[in-house]
């Protein structure tokens, strides 16, 4: 898949996924993020991340004794974020209310969203499905992606 990225300048970026994401999304408010983030790591040490293609995205914890779960919804979507075939096309498959979700150690998110104090002009989530978490921070022509493995698969609406 090779989209063009948005940039602040007026020159574009190509952007190749070698391995094909089922959803990309804009981030919420890293600030907002981190807040709700850093209240949820003390009752868990694992976080799941959910988003579809309507620009929706949940932050979960499950634990034998809570469920707590934050949406965020109208976060918006990137121009590629309707394509996961490797030849560029529409997936045909890929319901766009149909949640990707990983579930990631709650620390690596953390580390990411300390990324907020380079004040990034756009931040953005790529998601393979039970597999990896790739966020992305745009500041002027400097991009910072950090990629957050999955610690356990899990079963998505």
């Amino acid at each position: 898949m090779r989209p063009v990225q948005p940039t602040l300048s007026s020159l574009g970026r190509v952007v190749t996924h070698d391995v094909p994401v089922d959803v990309s999304v804009d981030l919420p408010p890293l600030k907002t993020m981190k807040s709700v983030v850093d209240r949820m790591k003390n009752l868990s040490n694992f976080l799941v991340i959910e988003a579809n293609l309507n620009g929706e995205m949940n932050l979960k914890i499950q634990t034998h004794l809570v469920s707590v779960t934050t949406h965020f919804k109208d976060l918006g979507s990137p121009p590629w974020g309707d394509v996961s075939s490797q030849d560029g096309g529409p997936s045909p498959s890929r319901d766009p209310e149909v949640m990707a979700g990983v579930t990631v150690d709650i620390r690596k998110l953390q580390q990411f969203l300390m990324g907020q104090q380079v004040n990034p002009s756009k931040a953005m989530c790529n998601m393979v499905h039970q597999n990896v978490v790739h966020l992305v921070l745009l500041h002027e022509d400097v991009s910072l992606q950090y990629f957050i493995p999955a610690v356990a698969k899990i079963l998505c609406r």
